[in-house]
């Protein structure tokens, strides 16, 4: 393992990291040889119940650099006992990775508020509380140069957001999951801004893979049918794979950014930017003069009302 690889003497924290792709993520970190907190209440994939026992049994399959945090980490108590544990229990805190999310799907005039309440809380919410309660402990290593020595600065902080191509192209009956989502990369862009002087990156990944989310899906279409096929044959092994290189030190340069990762292949999405433009110089908009402009200049440049599972209805590589 090349020294742009590894994760030696890193102490990384993982949420929703007992199973599917949290659960290979952790494994993942572990094997670059990382330190790892697996947090995770082992709830079921609607938030409710848990079962603590699913981390406490992942961390004592990988031994010593393996513990559990095993309360539920959508609240800031918890979220900084989760922080304090990694530091007391392994001397510091490098990576974070937020992954933990519940499904409580609904089309939007059937949707149940408190159900919308708990998706943002866990899915979103969590992540805020987490990111908050381990930046002064990222930032105060990069003061401390933690892991740097006279000819390599300080660069083990990494934050890895896990979302959803939901979350930028919509699907149906997913309102809290994909505004949960969508957030979750709008808060991935503003720490990698405010972490960016301290060297700590933060990325956001969309993964295609055989999940419990990808179980859930109801298919809508043949095309979203085909789509729940292919998405069932594709190991979460390579989400960890993407998510490991993004720890490790050959990503230093790499913040602020979207991927995707299906099977063998790697997206870097855009982002939303201006893609056209109108303006009115001499007097304020008229409504059919703009309904006019916008018809002429902006008709060609609308994005389809095409949800994830349809713009992703290809067959992977793997």
């Amino acid at each position: 393992m090349s020294g742009g690889t590894t994760l030696a003497g890193r102490v990384a924290l993982v949420t929703g990291g007992a199973r599917g792709i949290g659960a290979a993520i952790v494994r993942g970190l572990h094997e670059h040889g990382a330190k790892v907190i697996i947090a995770d209440s082992g709830t079921g994939i609607d938030g409710r119940a848990g079962d603590p026992a699913i981390a406490t049994a992942l961390a004592a399959d990988l031994g010593p650099a393996a513990a559990a945090y095993t309360d539920s980490i959508a609240s800031p108590e918890h979220a900084a006992a989760a922080v304090a544990m990694a530091t007391a229990q392994f001397g510091g805190l490098d990576i974070v990775v937020n992954n933990a999310a519940i499904l409580r799907d609904a089309l939007i005039f059937k949707a149940d508020p408190g159900d919308w309440d708990a998706v943002i809380r866990t899915n979103l919410s969590a992540a805020f509380y987490l990111c908050n309660a381990a930046t002064p402990v990222l930032r105060q290593q990069a003061k401390d140069r933690r892991g740097a020595d006279a000819d390599r600065p300080y660069g083990w902080g990494r934050i890895v957001n896990i979302v959803s191509t939901a979350g930028f192209y919509g699907n149906y009956g997913q309102v809290a999951y994909a505004s949960a989502k969508a957030g979750l990369f709008g808060l991935t862009r503003v720490v990698a801004l405010d972490m960016a002087r301290s060297g700590v990156t933060c990325n956001a990944v969309a993964p295609f893979a055989a999940t419990r989310v990808t179980e859930t899906i109801t298919p809508a279409n043949e095309a979203q049918a085909a789509y729940k096929e292919r998405a069932l044959k594709l190991s979460p092994d390579h989400v960890a794979r993407l998510v490991s290189y993004l720890a490790a030190p050959a990503a230093q340069a790499v913040s602020g950014q979207l991927f995707g990762v299906r099977g063998r292949e790697v997206f870097l999405f855009g982002q939303p930017r201006p893609t056209a433009r109108i303006v009115s110089i001499d007097q304020d908009w008229q409504l059919p003069d703009l309904a006019a402009a916008i018809d002429r200049d902006f008709a060609g440049h609308f994005a389809e009302l095409a949800t994830d599972l349809e713009a992703f209805n290809t067959e992977p590589v793997i």
